[in-house]
């Protein structure tokens, strides 16, 4: 049986939530992004985590530190993945189970606390934890720590249920548009 087959269970799902979904092109979450963060987000029991290895191009103003946007994109997009794994497992599903998908989230509201500064020097940390539930909505917090245990940022994200226009192969306007 693999991840894909409708008759899989939650103990087959794919190890990240990233991996289930398809047609996601998102910069910090979308495996179809080649120039983007490629971020994976994992379960360790009812806390989702995502380690992220910062490169020379994520630099703020100091080369040694992490620019605030790329920590912001990690944070907002870990957050919004994981609304998503924690919808398929109130269902008793996963993402890429092989059924139809259940919806999309997106991005309704952010607010990063940048605590002290985050060294690019090291892989950092963020733990994502569902606060709360309501119909179209999903509450999270966030903490961000680099590898040396130091908490550098928290966050709080809003991720809200959005229509399968989302998800549509030639665009949410239908439009498909690339840059070259």
């Amino acid at each position: 049986m693999t991840a894909t087959d409708p008759g899989a269970t939650l103990a087959t799902a794919p190890t990240h939530v990233q991996d289930g979904l398809f047609g996601n092109s998102c910069f910090g979450c979308g495996a179809w992004n080649e120039h983007g963060l490629n971020i994976k987000s994992a379960w360790e029991g009812e806390t989702s985590v995502c380690r992220f290895i910062p490169k020379p191009h994520h630099a703020a103003m100091p080369p040694d530190i992490v620019n605030g946007g790329i920590i912001a994109a990690v944070i907002d997009c870990h957050s919004v993945c994981t609304a998503i794994a924690d919808a398929y497992r109130r269902a008793g599903r996963y993402a890429g189970d092989g059924q139809r998908p259940l919806f999309w989230y997106a991005t309704a509201s952010l607010h990063v606390n940048y605590l002290k500064p985050t060294p690019l020097s090291m892989p950092f940390t963020v733990r994502a934890n569902v606060v709360e539930v309501d119909r179209r909505r999903t509450t999270l917090a966030a903490e961000l720590r680099s590898d040396d245990g130091t908490l550098t940022c928290t966050g709080e994200v809003v991720a809200a249920q959005v229509s399968d226009r989302w998800a549509r192969h030639e665009g949410f306007y239908g439009s498909n548009l690339q840059n070259t």
